[in-house]
């Protein structure tokens, strides 16, 4: 047999270890990512686009997809990844907003076909990329009119295989024509859609008259979902200066009264119907809107519809207001107006945006113009050129025959007519056919045009105000082509629905105690401070203390697999030397029932319970968390075996449990799989013989071992060994 070779263990590194203060690890590794976020994903720039957004909209107009057909969507995000490696189901999803269908843009650029969710909607998912189409709306043109006249800079793309422009060059302020949202490290940018209209025509004014009022022509923003902006003059000021703010807006609905339905047919850009609809189911089971008898959601083919049907008697413009002042159907949007400009973060307000987009614009329109200018003038140089040699044909023609060498044709032509170099390229290119006098006469007669065309070019150059004319007849025919009426209807004059008076209970600090004889007291930290001694009950002992607030749950567990919830605040604020609260009362838990945990809703991430056939399971303790204020939960963990204990973990910890035969496992909570269900019937931890169940369960340290060596961690479903003189707790 042969010998094994000794493997020395690998020794520690410890050379080039270096100290290193906190503020200069955050200096050199995490400003470098924020500033990666910022400039590279969530904040828009001067064209109104993310990196995302730009990298699917050009990809687009290189597959042709401006003119063309549609093609599948998955089409598009593959090729997307040539540019923005981050996946084809993230740029499918970037994608989607974009599109017309998902009514998140006011000026959508995107042509769909196929289900795209919509933006009102939190539930209605859009379909995947291989069942729907997609190519470039007509106004995207705009985007890319002049892109190849160099009017703006292009970069290598990730791996330097293709470029790609860092922006690109829309010809109507694009960054307020729609709603751009997004989060980076530290700040975020919020900003509003407005009607493409108006937003043209403010452009313009500020333009022609910059100390104009631009809210004259442009009054407020505009949304996709329509509804009503209820205009304060005051607030909208401090957005178009400052970008900070908050707009109002309000649903718009009509009344059958006949069939006593109350139609809701425009809602807040800022919501959502599923939103809108919990909140009054909420309301309704909180008995705080009793006027409703039914609510639904009737989106469908014929548009945006949610149906509230009110009771015989019931006013259903008082019910409106109402229910504006409760729900959703009145909501805010908040304006943060931050975009990249040069690179760099910056809050403007929307005056000092469309100024930041014209002076870019100015430097668009010049670039545009140079480019014309060069090639005009190569054109005309070349022409020129073409000119003298009608003076003379047959000298061309006898140049060229009698020239030896194909390298000495173009320097004979140059000495022969006084032309230079590229002239006389060109002039040698012409096919034999092509060398007539009506070819000739009918190539230089646009000479005098171009030589006109060049003035005019050098003339918009020098001037900023020509360059500022051809901004302004740009815009007005995208105001002709592409306008559309605003949606959101602006309200001046409106009845203020202030929100009622309600008791808020304040949150605070607490500690939270609970007894073995099933009491709980909860004490504000403040009160423990004069008497910290806690009192309960002769004969009675504290088996759990809980810091928590006061806005939290107490949630008990009994062993008929229910969990009885009560709102902290609705305990009393007791005196440490004051009687407890019995959970029996406190919950409405049956006389029958027996207490076998009670904790509070944020006593630790995840529920550790022990079955008495040798099963542990765990779920996340926030799986008892309930939108409506529900008291009682059923069912609220397994029922295939007794429960032996439950334990509420914050991380995982080492844990034991014990059969009837006296054998102890010990093992790490990490190694049992975390379930989703509440009802997770647990994994085999222990194998059990016939007859045999388990006995007790809890944390390592609980239990007291006959020696040190004793204690082994196992890995489930490994059966333990067994020990002498176990002792355990009985509370965590």
């Amino acid at each position: 047999m042969a010998r094994k070779k000794k493997t020395e263990e690998p020794k520690p590194i410890i050379e080039n270890i270096q100290n290193v203060s906190a503020p200069e690890v955050l200096k050199n590794n995490f400003m470098p990512y924020a500033m990666s976020v910022i400039v590279s994903r969530a904040i828009p720039e001067i064209d109104g686009l993310k990196p995302s957004h730009r990298k699917i909209l050009y990809t687009m107009y290189e597959m042709g997809l401006l003119t063309g057909n549609r093609t599948k969507s998955a089409n598009v995000a593959a090729r997307t990844m040539l540019l923005n490696p981050h996946g084809d189901a993230s740029a499918y999803e970037a994608a989607v907003r974009l599109t017309q269908h998902n009514d998140t843009l006011l000026t959508p650029l995107i042509d769909g076909k196929g289900n795209f969710g919509k933006h009102y909607s939190r539930d209605m998912a859009y379909a995947a990329s291989r069942y729907t189409e997609m190519k470039l709306m007509p106004v995207a043109a705009e985007f890319f009119r002049s892109i190849k006249k160099k009017t703006v800079d292009f970069v290598d793309n990730y791996d330097s295989t293709r470029k790609e422009p860092v922006l690109l060059p829309v010809t109507f302020p694009n960054i307020l024509a729609n709603p751009t949202e997004g989060i980076a490290v530290g700040m975020a940018s919020s900003i509003p859609s407005f009607n493409l209209v108006e937003l043209c025509e403010a452009t313009i004014l500020r333009i022609q008259h910059p100390k104009s009022d631009i809210a004259e022509v442009m009054p407020g923003p505009d949304f996709t979902t329509g509804g009503m902006l209820l205009l304060d003059p005051e607030t909208m000021a401090e957005i178009y200066k400052t970008g900070k703010g908050a707009v109002t807006l309000r649903a718009k609905y009509t009344v059958d009264t006949k069939a006593r339905i109350i139609e809701v047919n425009e809602i807040p850009y800022s919501t959502t119907a599923e939103a809108i609809i919990d909140g009054i189911i909420s309301l309704i089971k909180a008995g705080k809107v009793s006027e409703i008898s039914d609510v639904r959601n009737e989106i469908g083919l014929h548009g945006f519809r949610l149906a509230i049907d009110y009771k015989r008697g019931v006013d259903p413009d008082v019910l409106m207001k109402k229910l504006y002042r409760l729900s959703k159907l009145q909501d805010t949007y908040s304006c943060n107006m931050t975009v990249l400009i040069n690179g760099h973060p910056r809050q403007l307000g929307v005056i000092q945006i469309l100024d930041e987009w014209i002076k870019w614009r100015r430097v668009c329109v010049v670039r545009e113009l140079y480019f014309d200018y060069q090639r005009k003038a190569k054109e005309l140089h070349l022409l020129e050129g073409l000119a003298k040699v009608l003076l003379d044909i047959d000298k061309a023609i006898r140049i060229i025959r009698r020239t030896e060498k194909d390298e000495e044709v173009v320097p004979n032509l140059m000495k022969g007519f006084g032309i230079d170099e590229e002239q006389a390229n060109f002039i040698a290119e012409i096919k034999l056919r092509n060398l007539n006098k009506d070819y000739i006469l009918n190539k230089t007669k646009s000479i005098e045009e171009l030589r006109d065309d060049l003035k005019t070019i050098d003339r918009q150059l020098r001037s900023e105000k020509e360059i500022d004319k051809i901004i302004v007849r740009t815009l007005r025919e995208i105001q002709k082509k592409y306008g559309i009426p605003r949606k959101t209807e602006i309200v001046t004059e409106y009845e203020s629905v202030t929100a009622p008076i309600v008791e808020e209970k304040p949150d605070y600090p607490v500690k939270v105690y609970v007894t073995r004889d099933g009491y709980v007291k909860k004490l504000a930290l403040t009160s423990l401070r004069n008497d910290p001694e806690v009192k309960f009950k002769e004969g009675d002992a504290v088996v759990a203390v809980y810091d928590s607030f006061n806005s939290k749950e107490l949630l008990v567990f009994t062993d008929t697999q229910t969990v009885y919830k009560a709102m902290l605040s609705d305990l009393k604020d007791s005196k440490p030397s004051d009687i407890a609260d019995y959970m029996y009362n406190v919950c409405g838990i049956d006389p029958g029932e027996t207490i076998i945990k009670a904790c509070t809703s944020d006593a630790g991430e995840n529920v550790l319970i022990a079955f008495e056939n040798g099963k542990v399971g765990k779920f996340p303790l926030s799986v008892y968390e309930t939108k409506l204020n529900r008291k009682k939960l059923v069912n609220a963990f397994g029922s295939a075996a007794k429960a032996l204990r439950i334990c509420i973990i914050k991380e995982d910890e080492d844990f034991a449990i014990q059969s009837s035969a006296g054998k102890l496992l010990v093992f790490d909570s990490s190694k049992v799989p975390l379930k989703t269900t509440k009802t997770t019937q647990g994994v085999q931890v222990i194998r059990l013989a016939k007859g045999q169940t388990a006995v007790s369960f809890g944390r390592v340290k609980e239990f007291r071992l006959r020696k040190k060596e004793d204690y082994r961690p196992a890995n489930i479903p490994a059966a333990g060994k067994a020990h002498a003189n176990v002792q355990l707790s009985l509370f965590d």
